[in-house]
This record gives structure tokens, sequence and C-alpha cells, in this order.
């Protein structure tokens, strides 16, 4: 499973971060993070809105992508280079050049080492160590710019063999730089080719933003086939903003190899929180995932779909996008809040969902839209976004509490203060399952590891609203990690229970969920399922 120019995907699980808050010094010469947010040198709020541009690939495009980059509206623009390690090597001269671009066309710069892709998986990939050396050697390109550039030490740092390396060999990169005084805010990348999902960022980036003796250090996830639901994308993002950690959607599409990303969920989650997001990629895309190209052959006038919809649709750049205050802008003008909207009533209740009314906010400009969460002690989870004071929350389980509020927005991304809650409590569901049907794959499979994604279809005459379904192994197969479904093993026969969004099973519909396991010996595909206690036929 390879991503355009040598990139992969795997698969997910989510957890909580540890709270960190750091302010940042005044007066700061460039970027700096403080309680969780990226500061400009202005000491502003910035949230990137851009795209990433194959420089290294494409040098001699760059001059006119990166006008028409900033003609979408972007604020920021990724650009990828070589250590000369895997591709041509970009001199310092070449990187002064980048930076001034960037500056002519008011762009913030975020520049990548992409040599490290995949490194002790895919074929000559350097180790982050090696594009600490190449920065150390473009240092006088960079020197000066901490207002304009951030520093991306390496681009997917890590394949998926041996990735728990990540968090020590990220630290030893950061304190390298440091040491050779670099004062740019410092951008890293996931392992598991950009997708982390074996959290090993998400687990240790507490401890890697505290490694960094100026705490100026933010994270960056790449969202492809591994965040394919809304739940997966909002628990990854919402984690580090609970521990107020920085974080940005460093790359994401609308599809790929590797699944399906949720890519509105993306664009509206972002959004919410003021996160940032940088899509992948501009033009020039190969190895069958052309579809990336946000524009036909470098042609700002043929916007693709992938490119119509990052641009111009719901929470995109065009509508999003503000220009960093030390290029004048940010909007500075409206930094006034919606009021709180009203505590929201709820009818319709169901056992898998139910719709929320609230009265509406005023604001001095005008409320552009509302974001209803969520709420589980101090920890809030997206639940949906609505343009109006109603939304139908969906995919519940029966017979389960949930507490809801609501926030208000404006066009300028300033978020009111929550409102009050509602409790909800589900309808009880229905009971038999009336017939089912399982697929199970094994999508993946290493040194004792493996993939697998199981299928559950409903091929009976009433809605299944809760499950269980079990299965026996042969080969010693355990489970680690589980996503769409909670799992627990007793000996070799593992139980796989629903979670919320994936309870309901509408007649003739189906549900799905997948595992991280591992195997002994061999790894062979179970032949029985039940059910709720009942036998399913094997597809």
């Amino acid at each position: 499973m390879r991503k355009r120019f040598a990139l992969a995907g795997a698969a997910i699980a989510a957890l909580v971060l540890s709270l960190l808050t750091v302010v940042p010094a005044q007066a700061a010469a460039g970027f700096t993070v403080g309680n969780g947010r990226l500061l400009d040198a202005n000491g502003n709020d910035f949230v990137m809105r851009g795209v990433n541009h194959a420089h290294t690939w494409y040098a001699d495009r760059t001059t006119q992508a990166l006008k028409d980059i900033k003609a979408t509206g972007a604020n920021t623009v990724r650009v990828v280079l070589s250590s000369g390690d895997r591709w041509t090597l970009n001199t310092a001269a070449d990187v002064t050049n980048v930076i001034t671009q960037c500056k002519a066309n008011k762009l913030i710069c975020v520049m990548e080492v992409h040599d490290t892709t995949g490194y002790q998986e895919q074929s000559g990939a350097v180790s982050l160590a090696r594009a600490v050396e190449y920065w150390k050697s473009i240092q006088s390109a960079m020197a000066g710019q901490e207002k304009y550039v951030i520093l991306n030490i390496g681009n997917e740092p890590w394949g998926n063999t041996g990735y728990t390396g990540w968090t020590q060999a990220t630290k030893d990169a950061i304190t390298s730089l440091r040491s050779a005084g670099f004062q740019h805010t410092i951008m890293v990348d996931a392992p598991n080719w950009g997708q982390d999902w074996g959290y090993a960022m998400r687990d240790n980036a507490a401890s890697v933003f505290a490694a960094d003796p100026q705490k100026n250090t933010v994270f960056s996830i790449h969202m492809y086939g591994v965040y394919n639901t809304a739940a997966k994308v909002n628990e990854y993002l919402n984690s580090f903003v609970t521990a107020k950690l920085p974080i940005v959607v460093g790359e994401f599409g609308h599809n790929h190899s590797d699944g399906d990303p949720d890519e509105d969920t993306i664009f509206a989650t972002t959004q919410s929180l003021k996160l940032g997001y940088l899509a992948w990629s501009w033009s020039g895309n190969g190895g069958g995932v052309e579809y990336l190209d946000m524009v036909t052959g470098f042609n700002a006038a043929q916007l693709t779909t992938w490119g119509q919809r990052a641009v111009n649709g719901a929470n995109g750049i065009k509508a999003t996008s503000r220009e960093a205050s030390v290029y004048g802008g940010g909007d500075p003008g409206d930094t006034t809040a919606p009021s709180t909207p009203g505590t929201p009533t709820a009818s319709g209740v169901t056992s898998t969902g139910v719709t929320l009314s609230w009265a509406a906010s005023t604001d001095n400009v005008g409320v552009s839209g509302y974001d209803v969460v969520r709420v589980n002690g101090t920890t809030e989870t997206a639940a949906a976004s609505s343009a109006t004071t109603t939304a139908t929350i969906t995919g519940l389980s029966a017979s389960t509490t949930y507490t809801f509020a609501v926030y208000a927005r404006d066009a300028a991304g300033n978020r009111s203060t929550r409102s009050g809650t509602v409790n909800v409590t589900t309808q009880s569901g229905g009971g038999g399952t009336g017939g089912c049907a399982v697929t199970y794959k094994v999508t993946g499979q290493w040194q004792a590891g493996f993939q697998g994604d199981v299928k559950i279809a409903n091929t009976g005459t009433t809605a299944v609203n809760g499950w269980t379904l079990r299965w026996t192994w042969a080969g010693g197969q355990t489970v680690s990690q589980s996503w769409g479904a909670s799992t627990s093993q007793s000996a070799a026969t593992l139980s796989a229970t629903n979670v919320s969004y994936t309870g309901n099973i509408p007649v003739n519909g189906s549900v799905s969920f997948g595992f991280i396991g591992s195997w002994n010996g061999t790894n062979p595909v179970p032949t029985s399922f039940t059910l709720n206690g009942a036998s399913c036929a094997t597809a």
C-alpha cells in the first residue's frame, strides 16, 4: 500500500494525551507555540489553510504554482525538498529562492525533507538524523526567516516497521536542531507513513514537546485511508486539543488507494477546532494516485474535483483562510465571538438518533454556523455541524445516555462560549438479527502481525440495534487494537461489540470494523461466526 511518490497507510485507534500548557516568550523572532496554539511573530493565532507543492520534482513550476496557490486564498504552502539522498539535492540557494517567492506571495512556507518517507520500510529512505544534517547544510538560507518559515524535519519519517523508534529519533532531531541554533517553529510528522495508526506520536507527543528546549514544536498528522470515518478524525484531533498540544493536518485527500478518507469531517473539524490543514497536492501526482492533483497539469484554470472541494467547498480554503498578520492580514477587524446559543432541546428520540434544536446566537457581523458536540466529562467530540438552529444526530447506541451542547461560529473563525447541555437517553433497540453474513479479510500482513477488516451484513427482516460478533481463531491470533468495535478475547475466542456509530445495522445494510492483530505460526481465516448468538453465513 503506497501513496503517490511512495507513501502508505495502515490502521487506527485513539485515546488521550497529557495536559501541557506553554506560554511563548515575549517579542518573539518568529512563530511560537502557546497554550497549544500556533502563534505568528506578532503573537496572533495562526491557522494554516493551504496546499502542498512538490517543488523538488517540479522546480520549474514553482514560480507560477506559488502565485496560483496564493490566488486560491491559501495562507500557507508546504514545499517538498530533497536532501539529495533519493532525489536531486535542493541547495541553500534554491531554498533561498523558494522562501523569497513565498514571501512575495505572502505565503507562510512550511519546508519539508521528503527523503525520510517510510524510513526502515521504503528502500532508500533516510533517517531523521540524516535530515538534520541536510538542514544544517542549508542553515544560511533558513536563518532570519523565522517569521515566514516553519521547519518540517522530515516527511512521514517512519513506515510500519520499527515505528516505535520514532519517539527517541524525533526528540534527538529536535535537540540537535536547537543545538545547531535553529530558532524556527519545528513541525514533526507522524510515523506509520504519517498516519500514526500505532499511536506512537499521539501517546508520546507530550514528551516530544517537552524535549524541545524552546517548547516550539507542532505535530502533523497525515489523514488518508486510516481516517475514513468521522469518529476516527474527531477522536484523533480532539485528543491533541484536549492535551493542549498543537496539531495540524499536514496532508490529506478526498480519496486514496488505502481507503476513503472522510474529507468532509476533516474540513469541518479542523474549522470548528481552529486547526490548520494542508491539502495534498497542487499537481504532478503519479503512480496511480493522479486523482490527488488539485489542478490538471499545473493549470490553475482547471481545478479537479478534489481541487474544487478543497478550494471552494464547505470549510475550504477560500471560505476559511486568513492571511498571516506578518503580511498585514489575519482579519484583525473581527475579533468578536458570537453570543452563546441557547441550551439545546431534544425531539424525535429513537434507539439510534435524536434531533436537537436551540435558540439562535447573534454576532456583530453574522453567525455562519453551529457546531454540536458530545460532552463526556471534560472531553468534547464533534457530533454535527449545521448552518441552522437544528441538527439531527445519528449512529447512537440504544438505551444509552448522551450529553450534547452547541457552539456558534462566525466567518472570521471566532467561536462562542459553549451552550448549556442536554441529556438524551435513546430508546431500547430491537432484538434479533433475522440473518447475517460476515466478510472477513486480511488487508495487510507483516512479520508476526496483520490488519483485518470485518463486514457484517444484515440479511434478515428486522434491523439490528446493538450487536456482539464472535469467532474462534485457529492460529494463535490476538488483537491489540480495533476501531469500529470494542474487542475482548478469551483464549482463542474473540468477541467484538459495536461502538456508538456502528450499533445499528438496517435491513439489507452493513457495518464494518477493523483491527490490528498478531499471529503465531499461521494466520488462517475463521470459518464460523455468530452475531448475538445466531450463526452467520460467510461471504
